[in-house]
Formats: structure tokens, C-alpha cells, sequence
């Protein structure tokens, strides 16, 4: 495994981020020495990224982190429908990469300066298994909710506290050993719930694809992620729904036909629970507010 090593401070800092979908056939671009650290975690789907000599297939749930200072390129197209978180960030800092974690030395305390910062090292694996992908996720459409207001100061400043978190996160997935069976059904039936949610899906039907009784799924999701797998199905729907709406001209009921609802009157009830504001609403604020930036 190779392991990126951050000598901090300064820390490692978000520079920008969002979410693409590549339909079948989509690749990512083909770039050298892009001056940033690129990382991309897949929701559903794959991606298929080659660096230089190495390649990677980053399947749902996995991150990969592309170096500034190399070239990296697609090495096919996806296969299916690939949904991608994508992160640049950089630092002012010294790093290195090896093939291997490196124990932290005992500091020698005698005769250090109060005063003065001591420098620590940031481990990050360069292509992980996520041990806990469900929050990574969150975190990271925190990050992309947050792009229409990076023009206020609290917002930037919300940025590198929210991506201090995911570093964190991916320093915790150097030891999947700690991984427990729970938390693989609950991942397992989440990356389902995202690769599946334009379908009609019942709980029998997760049982039956998982080969896990609804109700032990339901327990593993509720603890791993804090609500059921119909919540869980919910959300990603309606967060689907809110980039169609930004993102497309299409009418609200189309819309909630492309993410899953079979009734545009449940979908639009649905979205005021959940966002309290309809989706007219809702496409109305964010594009005034973008139409403002411009």
C-alpha cells in the first residue's frame, strides 16, 4: 500500500470539490503534473485510473488519491453508470510517499521550547477500502453544499474544518482490519440502495440480493449510518433531485420520475420534509443566488 506522509503543520488544505457522474462509457481526463493532490471517492460504479506505472480500479466505496506531480489517466471507460466525489487540495508542507506506514517516533521532550509548534506527520493511504464510507460520503457532500457560499468567509473557513475530517477519516482506513461484519452489510446495502435507486426496491429485495434477513440489514444501516434503508434511499434520492433540479431545465415531475417516485405529489411532500422548501422553491434560491455571483 502506498502512504502519503504529510509533515504538518501547515496542514494539507481544500483548494476545491464536487460530484460527477460519468454514464457508461465516461473516463476521467488525462493530465500531468496538475499542481494538486486530486482525491476521488466512487459512490456507485468504477472508475478506472492508471498513474504513471500503476493502475487502479476504484470501485464503490474505495478512494484514491492522484498525485500533483504525476501523470494519471483513464485506462478504460466505466462500465456502468459511476458516481464520483472529487477533491483537490494541496499543502505548503513537506510530504513523501512510501510503501509503508511509519510508526510515530517517541518525542523527546527534554529541552523543547513551550513556545514553540511541534510538527506531527499525517498518514494517508493513496488507494483504500473506506473503513467507514458513509460518513466519508457525508462529509464530503457537506464540502459540495457548501460551494454556493464560498464567497462568504465562514464558508471557507467551514471547508478546511469539514476536510480536516476527512483526512481523518482516511487515516482511519489504514487498518481495515477493524472493520466489523455489521458495517460491511450495512456498506454493502448502501452501495445497492445508490446503484439501484431509480427502482422500484423493497426490503425482501435487499434481503434476497444481500443474502441477510431485512430486518438484521435494517439494524446494521441504523447503526453504521443512523436510519433505515428506506431513509438511507431517501435522502440519496432526494439529493439526486436537488442536482437535477440546479443542474436541468427539466420539469419537477420528470425529475422525480429520473430518481425513483412514482407520484410527483409524494416526491414534492417528500422534499419539504426533508428540506423544508418545495423543489420550485428550492431551484428558485439556489440559481438566483448563482445568477448573483455572476
Amino acid at each position: 500500500m502506498s502512504i502519503l506522509q504529510f509533515t504538518a503543520p501547515p496542514l494539507p488544505h481544500y483548494v476545491a470539490g464536487g460530484f460527477t457522474t460519468f454514464q457508461r462509457g465516461g473516463k476521467h481526463l488525462n493530465r500531468r503534473n496538475i499542481g494538486v493532490f486530486d482525491l476521488l471517492v466512487v459512490m456507485h460504479g468504477c472508475l478506472y485510473i492508471g498513474e504513471e506505472e500503476r493502475q487502479y480500479e476504484v470501485a464503490a466505496g474505495h478512494a484514491l488519491i492522484l498525485r500533483p506531480d504525476r501523470h494519471h489517466y483513464p485506462t478504460e471507460g466505466c462500465r456502468t453508470e459511476t458516481g464520483h466525489f472529487w477533491l483537490h487540495f494541496n499543502t505548503d508542507g513537506k510530504w513523501v510517499s512510501s510503501e509503508h506506514a511509519v510508526a510515530e517516533p517517541q518525542l523527546d521532550t527534554s529541552g523543547i521550547n513551550r513556545l514553540t509548534v511541534q510538527t506531527f506527520t499525517i498518514q494517508i493511504p493513496q488507494f483504500v477500502r473506506l473503513q467507514q464510507p458513509g460518513p466519508m460520503y457525508e462529509k464530503l457532500r457537506q464540502l459540495s453544499a457548501l460551494e454556493l457560499e464560498s464567497h462568504n468567509n465562514w464558508a471557507r473557513w467551514k471547508h478546511q474544518l469539514i476536510f480536516q475530517q476527512i483526512l481523518e477519516l482516511l487515516n482511519q482506513s489504514l487498518d481495515l482490519n477493524a472493520v466489523l461484519p455489521g458495517a460491511n452489510v450495512a456498506d454493502q446495502a448502501a452501495a445497492f440502495l445508490r446503484t439501484h435507486y431509480k427502482e422500484d426496491i423493497k426490503a425482501q429485495t435487499l434481503g434476497e440480493v444481500l443474502n441477510f434477513h431485512p430486518v438484521y440489514i435494517a439494524r446494521c444501516m441504523q447503526k453504521e449510518f443512523g436510519c433505515s434503508p428506506f431513509e438511507y434511499l431517501m435522502k440519496y434520492r432526494l439529493e439526486q433531485a436537488k442536482l437535477l433540479l440546479l443542474q436541468s431545465d427539466l420539469p419537477v415531475a420528470r425529475i422525480a420520475e429520473e430518481v425513483g417516485f412514482h407520484q410527483p405529489s409524494y416526491f414534492s411532500s417528500s422534499f419539504v420534509k426533508y428540506e423544508q422548501i418545495s423543489p420550485r422553491a428550492y431551484r428558485q434560491r439556489f440559481r438566483t443566488k448563482l445568477n448573483d455571483l455572476n
